[in-house]
């Protein structure tokens, strides 16, 4: 069963998807869908990453909660500092952030948080992954930054991954 369907979730949301965007429910349009959902994760399973270890849930959904209100905190911030931007313009700047980080799934945990918080974008992640490079919109005191960061996303990835 496992040679048929390597990955049963990703069936099951390929053949919902075909389903929805043909907006037919025919014979064959479930036949085609089937045939996707069964021959596209097949094809593609040796370019799907090995399972993440996740070793904290609970630590897990701390971070989610702490993402979530950090989003709605920089949304807020962003917010009001583009509406008083004539008066007093934001101080973007570059951050480097030194990384503790080595885990391919904690990274890419990280590089979605980063851009997912309003007001930061991750612009390039150093070769030997020590290094990351943070674009942050309004930016008050460089180490307070690259403290809350490491702190607040780094080190819980750091639990959960390594």
């Amino acid at each position: 069963m496992r040679r048929l369907l390597p990955a049963p979730w990703l069936s099951l949301a390929l053949f919902a998807g075909w389903m929805l965007l043909t907006r037919s429910f025919s014979p064959g349009q479930a036949l085609l869908g089937a045939a996707a959902a069964v021959a596209i994760p097949a094809l593609l399973a040796s370019l799907r990453p090995r399972p993440a270890p996740l070793k904290r849930p609970g630590v897990l959904l701390r971070l989610v909660l702490r993402v979530g209100r950090d989003v709605v905190r920089s949304g807020l911030r962003v917010a009001l500092g583009v509406l008083r931007a004539r008066h007093q313009p934001p101080r973007g700047a570059f951050v480097t952030v030194p990384l503790d980080l080595r885990d391919e799934h904690a990274l890419a945990a990280l590089a979605m948080i980063t851009s997912v918080i309003p007001g930061s974008i991750w612009s390039e992640l150093a070769a030997d992954r020590s290094r990351l490079l943070i674009h942050v919109f309004d930016l008050d005191d460089e180490a307070a930054f690259i403290a809350h960061y490491k702190a607040d996303y780094e080190q819980p990835l750091k639990e959960i991954f390594e």
